[in-house]
């Protein structure tokens, strides 16, 4: 597993060698716990700036390659071999990093609130679900204006993103990008509800449609009887 792990991180530190943006790696990791939001944060960067496109498994070497001395050198051997046997549930660099802070450092409320903007998406939810939730964790944090606006970008879903960082004029506030977001979001669910309405329509022609109105009939659609 050690021998995998070296030559994974070998392999991917001689693909970037042509990278033109220079970022600082961590410094090594030996388990102090004045030591672990330096080492997350600078890791984290790095991987964000350098090795989005890389598998989860590759990233997770990397992070562990800074891993070294100390009570730390025993930690990552154990985790190697949970990993190894399928015994651990650490499957992303994100949860390798919650489990490092959890593991060796003191988590405060702003660290937890930062850790969960940096993984909120809103995948399969409404955009208007996907806000309420970033509202919630984004209230009272440091994260304030562009940082903060970034962060809800990431999670958007890339349709809603790219089309609203393609307007014309683009959303420029998180208030803004936010009420956006929710409106276009709901216009294309319902754009895509009548389609499908549509196509029903079109596949059962002189089926159950009928009128706004209701059933025919005399005034306000009622049948008339005598």
């Amino acid at each position: 597993m050690i021998a995998t792990l070296k030559q994974q991180v070998n392999t991917m530190l001689l693909q970037q060698q042509g990278s033109r943006v220079e970022v600082a790696r961590p410094q090594m990791f030996n388990g102090k716990m004045e030591e672990v939001s330096a080492f997350i944060n600078a890791a984290r960067l790095y991987i964000r700036m350098k090795m989005t496109e890389e598998a989860a498994t590759t990233q997770m070497a990397w992070v562990l390659s800074y891993v070294q001395g100390g009570v730390a050198e025993a930690w990552k051997d154990n985790l190697l071999d949970e990993l190894a046997k399928g015994e651990s549930e650490v499957e992303s660099a994100e949860q390798l990093f919650t489990k490092i802070r959890n593991d060796f450092g003191e988590t405060s409320e702003e660290e937890r609130k930062i850790e969960q903007l940096w993984t909120i998406e809103q995948g399969g939810r409404t955009c208007d679900e996907y806000v309420q939730e970033f509202k919630k964790v984004a209230r009272g944090g440091s994260y304030k204006g562009r940082p903060l606006i970034e962060e809800f970008k990431r999670g958007l879903n890339g349709a809603i993103r790219r089309k609203l960082a393609e307007a014309e004029e683009p959303p420029t506030t998180i208030g803004e990008w936010q009420e956006r977001a929710v409106r276009l979001d709901r216009n294309q669910r319902q754009s895509r509800a009548e389609k499908r309405m549509l196509e029903r329509n079109a596949a059962h022609p002189g089926g159950n449609a009928q009128p706004r109105g209701g059933s025919y009939g005399g005034r306000g659609g009622q049948i008339m009887q005598r």
